[in-house]
Parts: C-alpha cells; structure tokens; sequence
C-alpha cells in the first residue's frame, strides 16, 4: 500500500503540485502592496512542506481526478496559509478581521458563490486579484469534482469552525482571549477527553476539509462516509496536527510574542503525555473508515514530518514529536524514510 501510494505521489501529485506552486509565487511576486506581498511569500516559503504534504490526499483520489483534486488543495492551502499569515498581523478589530478574511475559505469551497470584500476591515487590500484568484480556482475545481456535493455539508461545517478559531484565537483589540476559551469549550466533544484548548485545536485544523475534497474525487462517495471521515478528523485528527505544528513553532511563537496553544500545558512532559494519547485516539477513529489503511498512511506521515523538522532537535520538543511516533507505532518508520528522500530531492530541485 506504501509503496503504491509513494509512487502515485511522486509520479502523479508532486509535479503537479510543484508546478501550481510555482504558478502562485510568481503571482504573489506581482502583489503590489509590500504588506501584503510578504505575507504572501512568507506563506509560500515557510509553508511549503505543509502543502507537499496537503497533496498527498490527492494520491488516493481516482486518476481521472487527481489532477483536480491537487489544483483544489494547492489553491485552498494556499490560501488558508495566507490567511493564517495575515490574521497574525496587528489589527484594530482583530476578531472581525480575521471573520472577513477567512470568509474567503468558504467562498473557495461554495461553487456559484460571488465574493464579498474580504479585506473590508483590512487596512490594505492591493494584492492584484490574488485571493481572489485563489478563491475562484478553487471553486472552480471543486465544481468539477464528481462527488462535492456528498461533502459539501462536513466541509461547510468544517469551516465555520476554523473562521470562528481565526478570528478569536488571536484574541481582541484589548489582546483578551476570554472569547476564544468561551467557544472551544462550547465545541466539546462529548466523549471526548479533550481540554478546551485540545477541541481548539482540532476546530482550527483544515485537514478535514482536504480529506472531504480529496474523498469527492470518487464518483462512489456518499453523505453517510463523509460524515464518518468527519468524525475522524474532527476531533482527534485535527487536534494532533494544530498541536504538534504549535510545538514546533512554540518558540518561534514566544520571540515573535505570538500566542501558543501549546502554553496551556504546565510543563514539555505534560504536553508529550496529552498528544500521545490523542494519538492513540485519532489512530483508532481512523480505523473506522472504509479506507483506513490509507488515512493511517497520512496520519503516520503527518507524525512522521513533524519529527523530522530541525526544530525537534531540541530536547523539550523532540519529547512530543518521538511519543507521538511510538504511538502510532512502526507505520511511521517508512514514512520518516520517505521523508528523508523528499527532502534530499526537493534541495536538489529549482525553488
């Protein structure tokens, strides 16, 4: 299974996901306004693992749609990455920025649907059509996908939790995130032992939304499945993926005075001991999936990618990302190898 998957990735997903990468650089290159052109190519530039590795949902999509489904989540990811960046920025009504601006995702995902001004409590708003572009792209190739519509409800509801988690996770004009806790703790899962800001991070993740536009490449998909996919990466899966991406950039987070989710936890080895069970849990929901075997081959990788950022060096994070690893057991032995071989082999390709 690995290694089919590896070969459809390499032959099938990758090059086209590089070539509509290098489509959106050189578009974000022509933004005219210097703010949001930075944010722009920052995405791009530090991002860019995390969209090779959006992609891969795509190699388990049907061959006469992959080239769509990849074009789909290349622009999504994009945009979302974008987003992140911009919502980051000082703002004198940061929650109702980030509500704006990230209305762009649901657009993206809405075929038919015309776009508001995104940037209307933005105070810049140059950026040569390229959210815009962006959000008709993706649109478009959704539009095209032979199952969207059996998705479209999970995926509708997939981002109104992560509009809501941009425009209060940053807090407000008085830097307050009262907000923030009072909703993650209205989305508890019941069930769930989660702490708040676990259900937080799991209603920020946008893999849920990659796995239901990947899974409307099949003509075969149906509600009920994409229900249950939902269900799988909302809570469990989502939470481990916002929370080790936070413990990788917690210090990052720290110098730039940004606020961590990973905080919360009193100590590293709290933390190690919270996302290994969470591991464990997202294992097990995926396992009830029709096609487990292949979302435990991007879990495992997920797990796998984090680990092999230079930040898990350090000691205090290298904790977490190698609990999480033995968690989800020997599947992320392969995939830590095949990460090794993508990085040696895109340092080695033209940015």
């Amino acid at each position: 299974m690995l290694a089919r998957a590896a070969h459809r990735y390499w032959l099938s997903v990758f090059p086209r996901a590089r070539a509509e990468l290098g489509e959106w650089r050189r578009r974000a290159a022509q933004i005219p306004d210097r703010v949001l052109r930075e944010a722009a190519l920052e995405a791009l530039r530090t991002k860019g693992d995390a969209l090779e590795g959006a992609v891969a949902f795509a190699a388990f999509t049907p061959t006469p749609m992959r080239p769509t489904v990849v074009r789909a989540i290349v622009a999504f990811e994009i945009a979302f990455d974008y987003l992140d960046n911009l919502v980051e920025l000082p703002n004198r009504d940061p929650i109702a920025n980030g509500r704006s601006l990230n209305e762009a995702l649901c657009v993206a995902v809405s075929p038919g649907i015309h776009s508001p001004d995104y940037y209307r409590d933005y105070p810049r708003r140059q950026d040569a059509g390229y959210l815009e572009g962006l959000v008709q792209t993706c649109q478009s190739a959704v539009g095209s996908l032979p199952s969207f519509v059996a998705v479209a409800e999970p995926v509708h509801r997939a981002l109104s939790r992560i509009v809501t988690y941009q425009s209060l996770n940053h807090g407000d004009a008085d830097r307050s995130h009262d907000a923030f806790e009072a909703w993650a703790r209205s989305q508890t899962v019941p069930g769930a032992d989660l702490r708040w800001w676990e259900v937080g991070a799991a209603a920020g993740s946008q893999l849920s939304v990659l796995a239901l536009i990947a899974a409307a490449g099949d003509p075969a998909m149906r509600p009920a499945h994409a229900t249950t996919l939902e269900h799988s990466y909302f809570p469990w899966v989502g939470a481990l993926s916002t929370l080790l991406d936070g413990v990788i950039d917690q210090r990052r987070d720290s110098m730039e005075g940004q606020r961590s989710l990973i905080d919360n936890y009193s100590s590293p080895e709290e933390t190690s001991k919270r996302l290994r069970m969470i591991a464990v849990e997202a294992q097990h929901a995926i396992r009830a999936l029709p096609d487990a075997e292949s979302h435990a081959l991007i879990l495992a990788a997920m797990a796998a990618f984090f680990h092999s950022t230079p930040q898990a060096a350090a000691p205090e994070v290298g904790l977490t990302t190698r609990a999480v690893l033995d968690a989800l057991g020997a599947q992320t032995i392969p995939a830590l190898i095949l990460l090794k071989a993508r990085r040696a082999l895109t340092r080695n390709l033209p940015a």
